[in-house]
């Protein structure tokens, strides 16, 4: 052979194996592997530069995971037939793995670093997102880049009542929880997920039985690495350094920086006054600096903003608005500001602003997922847009990146959760929420937004749904550290943790957390929770003043949606040949109809903005739809003449017979001048033969003459 592969199987702790395998595919890479579990193929593969660009002070790493229609037999749609740019839903595991990924780097390493984790091959019952973080942190852990791993991510499932490590697809469905987990052998360090309406101590409960799993996962890449032999990293000199200078930016601008921090002003007021303290330094250098002390210079400032901010907390626990670390920023909101739209609300926490607006659309208005592994509809979609003017930048509109693809779907995950069931809401529901201000948390204004918007537009939801951002401020020397809730963006840029969550009274609905540092205890993590909880539950309140319940009905001009059912047998004859009977009850009605067959019966949905439309295609679908009954009276229209009679039309599709013989009491020899197409004629249903054959009489409805011998008697 001419490879030399190197393989290491595991258990994943419930009978089913994994197995790791470098050395036979992609072998120019810096690292690469291939993650099989089952029938499902992942080949990962890393590659970074030996040098960093010049002025770089953060780690340009790219995450792309894509799946190939191919592993799933698939060729793609489109015109092009073949893998476009990734999908939002290869987008958002993208981002799960870089996000995993992202911290464990070192700080001072700052090579372009590019990850490509591809799915090859498919069991369609187990889900390769669940394996993606496995797959990369493998091919970094066989290559010479450094990396303070491995770590891995698995999902976490509460399935009828227990915990499951990376569930069947096909027993997802029943989960009421479902969260992807990443860590390290020691912390975890992501969590993303929903859930129905858990409590904190079951959250926690299952991020602890996940981490078990993730410590197994990590522990086959640590002897994997040392299999191939690939334990020493490359040496590297990414960050110039002045520790000289650095004690002078210290000495200079620290008390500065912390007298300003305590001064409590807006956003870009502060930014401004920071701004000036480090132009009075740089000014101070002297004009001849070359451009590795102004980089260096900057770095270091921003080192003392860091250390500033968080011991203002951390000594005297007051933040950089003024309040303390549990108080929420005040809130106003308000619902229908927008008049033409469906729903519509504007929700506004301190300085994050989200105008939100519903839409209610019909069947044809569904999303068609087209993807390798998920395909099908969507029928509940939800946008979020962050335009640069939010934060007062220039910034040229380029259409949705990976940031606002992952905010949307954090708010997706919560506002789907509490949705009407699928019987009890026909409407295909668009949720577009752009954000006008943003100073901290405008995926969780979205949430809060969105719940405001869908009650305005008569969505009737099971419970409103709001959502805080928390932060964390520690000090792992003197193991001090401040909780901090409805966390400013200054906040989120400097602090240790990043963590969202949503929820309705009753428990959380969805969560997302994103840790910097090592070794958060599990008791720092309930009280977070906990904290979180109170927080959510005071923005519920504010919010019900504004609107409590859903409206009782939908706005005037929103559409209407009637669902009829009807026999399977129907179906054909509702769409008729070609859809031709469908079209034109759509085109002389002005109603969107759809039909579809669900559980052996045809399902009708009737959409249209206005009532009289509606009336007029479900009489025309009902009679389509109705069975001839024998001895009632139809009121027919000729299609055809024959030698032996007529076929009469007495519901739409539906034709009998009117034989010659049942037209009159009199005798008649030919059809010659009695009909012509299209004339009406009044016919009762005699008989419905096991054929399903239609018996027409006309005569039947005509007084019967007097017979011959009759007429001698009087």
């Amino acid at each position: 052979m001419s490879y030399n592969a190197i393989k290491k199987t595991f258990d994943q702790g419930d009978g089913r194996m994994i197995e790791i395998e470098t050395g036979k595919l992609a072998k120019q890479a810096d690292g690469s592997v291939v993650v099989k579990m089952g029938d499902t193929m992942l080949l990962a593969t890393v590659v970074s530069t030996r040098d960093a660009k010049e002025g770089i002070d953060f780690l340009p790493l790219s995450v792309d995971y894509q799946e190939k229609y191919a592993s799933t037999g698939r060729i793609p749609g489109g015109f092009l037939r073949r893998e476009a740019r990734l999908s939002d839903y290869e987008v958002l595991i993208s981002r799960l793995v870089d996000r995993a990924l992202r911290p464990m780097f070192p700080d001072n390493y700052h090579a372009d670093t590019q990850v490509m984790i591809t799915l090859i091959s498919a069991d369609k019952n187990i889900m390769p997102d669940s394996l993606a973080g496995l797959a990369a942190s493998a091919a970094l852990a066989v290559s010479d880049i450094p990396f303070n791993g491995p770590i891995s991510e698995v999902r976490v499932a509460k399935i009828d009542g227990q915990l499951v490590i990376n569930p069947l697809m096909s027993d997802l469905e029943r989960a009421t929880l479902e969260f992807i987990v990443a860590g390290s052998m020691n912390d975890i360090g992501m969590v993303e997920g929903e859930a129905s309406e858990i409590s904190e101590s079951e959250m926690i409960e299952a991020i602890e039985f996940a981490h078990k799993a993730i410590k197994i996962q990590v522990q086959a890449q640590i002897e994997l690495a040392e299999m191939v032999g690939k334990t020493k990293k490359r040496e590297y000199n990414h960050e110039p350094s002045n520790p000289e200078l650095r004690e002078q930016v210290f000495a200079a601008t620290y008390d500065k920086v912390y007298a300003i921090a305590k001064l409590q002003l807006p956003k870009h007021e502060r930014g401004d006054q920071f701004g000036a303290v480090l132009m009075d330094f740089i000014a101070s250098l002297g004009e001849e600096i070359d451009n590795v002390t102004g980089f260096l210079a900057k770095k270091y400032f921003h080192d003392v903003q860091y250390d500033a901010i968080r011991n203002l907390v951390l000594d005297e626990g007051m933040r950089l608005d003024g309040r303390d670390v549990r108080t929420v920023r005040p809130i106003w909101s308000e619902v229908g500001y927008l008049p033409s739209a469906h729903g519509s609300a504007v929700f506004t926490r301190g300085e994050t602003q989200s105008l939100t607006t519903v839409t209610l659309g019909a069947k044809s208005d569904e999303q068609m997922i087209d993807g390798a592994f998920i395909n099908g509809y969507n029928k509940f979609l939800l946008h979020y847009n962050f335009p640069g003017f939010s934060t007062g930048e220039v910034r040229p509109n380029r259409g949705a990146g990976r940031r606002e693809i992952g905010h949307g779907n954090l708010a997706m995950r919560s506002l789907k959760k509490v949705l009407p069931d699928s019987d009890l809401n026909p409407y295909t529901i668009r949720i577009v929420s752009d954000i006008l201000e943003s100073n901290g948390s405008s995926s969780m204004a979205t949430v809060c937004a969105g719940t405001l918007a869908l009650m305005d537009a008569g969505i009737k939801i099971k419970a409103p749904v709001s959502g805080i951002a928390m932060g964390l401020i520690t000090d792992e020397k003197t193991g001090k550290y401040a909780i901090l809730s409805d966390i400013l963006g200054d906040e989120d840029h400097l602090g240790d943790m990043d963590f969202k969550v949503t929820g309705t009274e009753k428990g959380i609905v969805a969560c997302q957390m994103d840790l910097k540092i090592n070794g958060l205890r599990w008791e720092v993590l309930t009280a977070a929770l906990n904290q979180a909880k109170e927080a959510r539950l005071h923005i519920l309140g504010e919010m019900k003043k504004t609107i409590s319940a859903s409206r009782e009905d939908y706005k005037p001009h929103a559409p209407r949606i009637v669902t009829l059912r009807i026999d399977k047998e129907f179906i054909g004859a509702v769409i008729g040949p070609g859809g031709k009977i469908i079209q034109e009850m759509q085109r002389e009605t002005g109603a969107t109809i759809s039909i579809e067959e669900v559980d052996n019966q045809g399902i009708v949905e009737i959409f249209a903005d206005n009532k009289a439309a509606i009336d007029k295609a479900v009489s025309r679908i009902r009679a389509i739809a109705a069975r001839p009954e024998v001895g009632e009276i139809y009121e027919g229209k000729v299609k055809s003449i024959m030698p032996f009679g007529a076929f009469v039309e007495i519901m739409p599709g539906k034709d009998g017979l009117l034989h010659i013989s049942e037209i009159d009491w009199k005798r008649y020899e030919t059809m010659d001048g009695i009909f012509k197409v299209g004339d009406e004629v009044r016919v009762k249903l005699l008989d419905i033969d096991k054929q399903g054959k239609l018996k027409l009489s006309r005569k039947a409805l005509l007084p019967r003459p007097p017979r011959p011998d009759e007429k001698g008697a009087e």
